[in-house]
């Protein structure tokens, strides 16, 4: 089936409009998936103010030109409350051309609390399945639940331990740093894998996060390719204070201060492909058509990889 007819059905199906053409035509979105230095992705997060459903979000993504998505679990878990299949969504989002790359989850599998912890771990290991089924390959697995600086060993030892449940459901967990929260700093990130001592360890930043927790960005030259598969891109704006950010003060890439050729340089010098997805929470784009809203930031983004 054509690529412009599976968006009909998709379109039909969940109630948005084709009005219009494609964004970029068929072989142009052939030849941008030959690129092996960046990918783009949209995380739902983006457009999630809007509350479509994960169905409508894979038929934006795929309609503003993107090569892949990153959805939540949270969506996940809703749409499979209707009765539907993982099975229906996987075929969905390969018939519209996207890759699913990544989920955002919060199992706390780090926390001190034995408790919770194995409950955590328990959900983690739930979440990985869900994925699994999706032919999705990764979960994100930020310090959900942890509420001081923690031992970064035992964090080590922990994080290697769902790094072996990843290899047990073929879904990794990439480890998330979080700029507001007690896991916030990429030297964190960097001394936990070293800890977990395991081939597979791979690590999730993000423009926004190495700022608001005073990583910076010239410590990206510390992570070897092979750790990073995904890279969270947004921007921030200059007037307020980095203690002061918050997550809705995420803007457009290139529309802010973060300093984009430098991190975009870091990682096209890595080995290996980089996915880079759009992850915002802006309320005013929220307020917003979400076609539109995915089309800008994808020009965006592609406008600073340009640059580099």
């Amino acid at each position: 089936m054509k690529r412009r007819n599976v968006l009909k059905t998709v379109a039909a199906a969940t109630g948005l409009s084709l009005a219009g053409t494609l964004p970029y035509p068929t072989s142009a979105a052939s030849a941008r998936r030959k690129d092996q230095k960046f990918k783009f992705c949209l995380n739902t997060s983006t457009i999630s103010g809007q509350r479509l459903g994960v169905e409508k979000y894979i038929e934006i993504t795929a309609r503003a030109g993107y090569d892949a998505i990153e959805v939540w679990i949270g969506d996940l878990r809703a749409y499979m409350d209707q009765g539907k299949t993982l099975a229906a969504l996987k075929k969905l989002a390969s018939d519209a051309g996207l890759e699913i790359v990544n989920a955002i989850g919060f199992a706390a599998w780090m926390t001190d609390d034995d408790e919770k912890r194995k409950a955590g771990v328990a959900q983690l290991k739930e979440e990985m399945e869900i994925m699994a089924a999706l032919g999705c390959t990764r979960i994100a697995a930020p310090a959900a639940g942890v509420t001081s600086p923690p031992d970064l060993y035992k964090a080590g030892e922990r994080y290697k331990a769902i790094l072996e449940l990843g290899r047990q459901t073929g879904v990794t967990p990439q480890l998330e740093v979080w700029g507001a929260s007690p896991f916030n700093h990429l030297g964190q990130a960097l001394m936990v894998a070293a800890v977990a001592n395991d081939p597979d360890a791979h690590i999730l930043a993000d423009v926004y996060h190495l700022h608001r927790g005073n990583s910076g960005f010239d410590c990206m030259k510390l992570l070897d390719g092979k750790a990073v598969d995904i890279f969270h891109m947004n921007d921030y704006p200059g007037p307020i204070p980095r203690e002061q950010l918050q997550d809705k003060d995420r803007i457009y890439p290139g529309d802010g201060v973060a300093p984009l050729k430098v991190v975009l340089t870091h990682l096209k010098n890595m080995t290996g492909t980089k996915i880079l997805s759009l992850e915002l929470f802006n309320r005013d784009y929220w307020q917003q058509d979400p076609l539109t809203v995915a089309k800008t930031g994808l020009e965006k983004m592609r406008s600073v990889v340009a640059q580099v």
